[in-house]
Order: structure tokens, then sequence, then C-alpha cells
């Protein structure tokens, strides 16, 4: 049985930031090609920065989602498994600009993972949506597996739960 600090009961693996070059392609790409849901934003206009943050919900998770805005922020912070976009503004207007992916070198920061109940309609569902693919599940030793890229650059694994033995 492994055991765990009783001083870390109650806490929770919140959210995994990104930073996004512009929100607006980030926000369609999750929201539509991965099917989360818009929590939350935090803007912080004298800092020149805003904050959004997403999560994939159930159907029974979405008909309680809180509308109260203090208490739909509470709610975004209490979940296990959100993304968090940070947008610093005018970088969308930057033709060359570009955040490190964390996989060209120097190597860093390397990916999330979506779980899919079915790889093959993912890809096709990537595919009908012209998705990037860094990987696709056939290539490479690693089956079974495949890696696409969001518009920033910044690679997501897939993968199906029942062929990951």
């Amino acid at each position: 049985m492994i055991m765990t600090a009783p001083q870390t009961n109650g806490y929770t693996f919140n959210h995994t930031m990104l930073r996004v070059k512009d929100p607006k392609q980030s926000l369609a790409f999750y929201q539509d090609v991965l099917g989360m849901t818009f929590l939350h934003k935090k803007s912080y206009p004298d800092a020149e920065f805003d904050l959004y943050f997403l999560a994939k919900l159930s159907d029974d998770e979405l008909k309680n989602l809180p509308s109260d805005e203090q208490k739909r922020a509470e709610y975004t912070f209490s979940q296990r498994g959100v993304l968090e976009l940070t947008h610093n503004y005018g970088t969308e207007n930057q033709a060359d600009f570009a955040y490190h992916n964390g996989n060209s070198e120097p190597r860093g920061f390397g990916h999330i993972c979506f779980a899919v109940p079915d790889l093959a309609k993912a890809v096709a569902w990537f595919d009908q949506n012209n998705v990037v693919f860094q990987k696709r599940p056939e290539d490479g030793s690693m089956k079974n597996i495949a890696f696409i890229k969001d518009p920033d650059g910044y690679w997501i694994e897939i993968v199906q739960a029942n062929t990951m033995n």
C-alpha cells in the first residue's frame, strides 16, 4: 500500500499552463477539436495578459456548471485536469512570434495527453479537422499512440486506454 504524507490530504493537481500566441485559435482548437469546455477567464490588463481555463467535462458536469462568476471560479480551481492557456497581449499580431514547444533543442516540456475511447475514430476526426500530426499511430515503434500539435506547436499525445498494456 502506498502512503502519502497526511499533510497533503486535500491537495488537488489542478491545472497545467501553456502560453499561446493567439487565444482565438487556441480556444477554437481545444473546444472544437478536443471538446473542452471554457470554464473561466482571468484578465490582468495592467500586466497585459489573460488566462483562459478549460476542462473536459461530462454531460452531467456540464449541466451542473455554476453560472455565478464567483462560484464558477471556485469550481474551476477545485477541479482536476484543467488546462490554463496564457495569452500575453500583442503576440497574435507578431508574424514571426512563436513559443518554444519544449520538443526542439534544448528539450524541456514534452506534451500533454488525452485518452480517447477509439483511437481510429479520433484520428479520423483530427484528419477531418486538418490537425497536424507529429506522429500517426502506425508510425514508429510506439504503435497505438498518436501525437498531434495544437496551433502553437505543443504536442498532444492521444491514447486509447485499453491498448496501453
